[in-house]
């Protein structure tokens, strides 16, 4: 389970390794405010719905996939959080800011991507496992 892949140097498994950990403590927090808020779907309104699609649900199956393919699930990841602040935040809210602390829980996103940036071209496709 641990074992480095054989294209792998010492810093992308490292860094693979730290987004699967930062990922799971993001999913486990995002469940535990989700579990914690009572969440009630009926006091949910269609704008708050189209929210959470892209913040936290696209996040989080984003960074599911990302344990099996990395790219894939990065570019759910970091799509889902631009998706966000631009379908939520700009056209449903008029502002595109929403807070720093959604960027922060994608930072598990952006590492996979980079980790599947810094792989060798051969091994980086969508495919690869």
């Amino acid at each position: 389970m641990f074992d480095q892949r054989t294209y792998e140097n010492n810093v992308l498994f490292y860094l693979r390794w730290t987004a699967r950990i930062l990922s799971l403590a993001t999913v486990s927090l995002l469940f535990f405010f989700i579990i914690g808020e009572g969440f009630d779907p009926s006091k949910v309104g269609l704008n708050e719905w189209i929210g959470l699609l892209f913040f936290p649900l696209g996040l989080i199956v984003g960074l599911l996939i990302s344990w099996k393919n990395e790219g894939l699930g990065a570019v759910i990841s970091v799509t889902s959080l631009f998706s966000f602040y631009f379908v939520y935040g700009l056209i449903l809210n008029s502002r595109i800011w929403q807070g720093w602390v959604f960027i922060l829980f994608a930072v598990p996103g952006f590492l996979f991507l980079i980790y599947w940036l810094l792989l060798p071209r051969k091994f980086a496709d969508f495919r690869h496992v």
